[in-house]
């Protein structure tokens, strides 16, 4: 069998909500390793090994870099020099809420905001459309019907197929939902954040969306990297938690979630497993979540990502025991 077969039968994909989309139960998102500041040839390398692995599904924004907007100009490079032919075979998404360039019109959820970010997407990549564009966050001073009819004409206008958002909560994604279908370009994903340490969602986000059919592609299931044999032994150089800036900071690493940790990491070896794929795995476990987006700094992580593909599933007394360790 030939190699783009093989891509194929070895991923698993999972509809997306109601809709005709299929994404991979693992994606993969450029928000860290991929920008001007790092090795191309190491973005390259795993962005290739990743859609070889089957993850047909990439996920950017605008800002992500640093310099912003330099990770979607390194993707669309790699696009260019060695995926062009593959463009119909890749799901490739975009987003914009957060501050990107100077002035009132550079962040949000404004129509001139989100439509010229979009034009920018775009250019920097090299695409004439992407398939998901998402407003990234809500906006409390622009009106949400405003920011929703920006999406119904980014997608209406061919720039992208299809309507997304991302980190809005229970309440706002119904009235999201319910102004993108009054408008006739139904939203198909909402992409929150979702983690062992991070349950925000399983408070009424997941009954919204599978009440009106919208799939879930969570990201930061590794808590920036805490849910892994990282920590195990403190905080080592180098490390995310080692540098001053950046999402996860020392302070978040306790005694009592490094206690956790250790003891979620013996399920994970009964399994056979590695910790950060049994937090992975236990993401996956809802229906409900459609695709878990991975961070990645080197190919061997995208790999062990996609090997919990045949050890997905959880007896009763393990995910009972995981709770009692996560409640504790």
């Amino acid at each position: 069998m030939e190699k783009d077969q093989l891509r194929y039968e070895n991923m698993k994909y999972s509809r997306c909500g109601k809709s005709g989309l299929l994404l991979p139960k693992i994606s993969l998102g450029l928000w860290h390793n991929f920008a001007g500041v790092d090795v191309y040839e190491n973005s390259k390398e795993m962005v290739l090994r990743a859609f070889d692995l089957g993850i047909t599904h990439f996920d950017l924004a605008n800002n992500y870099g640093p310099p912003p907007g330099s990770a979607e100009e390194t993707f669309g490079k790699i696009l260019r020099e060695e995926l062009s032919a593959y463009r119909d075979q890749m799901i490739i998404t975009s987003k914009a809420g957060y501050l990107m360039w100077p002035g009132p019109y550079g962040e949000w959820g404004s129509r001139k905001y989100l439509i010229s970010s979009c034009d920018q997407s775009l250019k920097r990549m090299g695409l004439d459309y992407v398939d998901i564009f998402y407003s990234h966050r809500p906006d409390p001073d622009t009106p949400l019907e405003e920011t929703m009819m920006a999406l119904d004409q980014i997608v209406r206008s061919g720039k992208s197929l299809y309507a997304g958002i991302s980190n809005y909560d229970p309440e706002q994604s119904q009235q999201a939902f319910d102004i993108l279908k009054s408008l006739g370009t139904p939203c198909v994903v909402h992409q929150p954040s979702y983690s062992m340490f991070n349950r925000w969602v399983e408070d009424g986000l997941l009954n919204v969306l599978e009440k009106n059919g919208v799939g879930s592609v969570v990201f930061s299931p590794l808590f920036q990297g805490l849910l892994t044999d990282k920590y195990l032994k403190g905080i080592p150089e180098g490390s995310r938690a080692a540098k001053s800036h950046g999402f996860l900071q020392s302070s978040q690493i306790t005694e009592e979630k490094i206690h956790k940790i250790k003891a979620l990491n013996l399920i994970a070896e009964k399994r056979g497993q590695k910790m950060a794929q049994l937090a992975l795995c236990w993401v996956l476990r809802d229906p409900r979540v459609t695709s878990v987006i991975i961070g990645a700094s080197k190919v061997s992580q995208i790999e062990d990502a996609v090997g919990i593909l045949d050890n997905l599933e959880f007896s009763e007394g393990e995910l009972t025991s995981i709770e009692a360790i996560l409640k504790a």
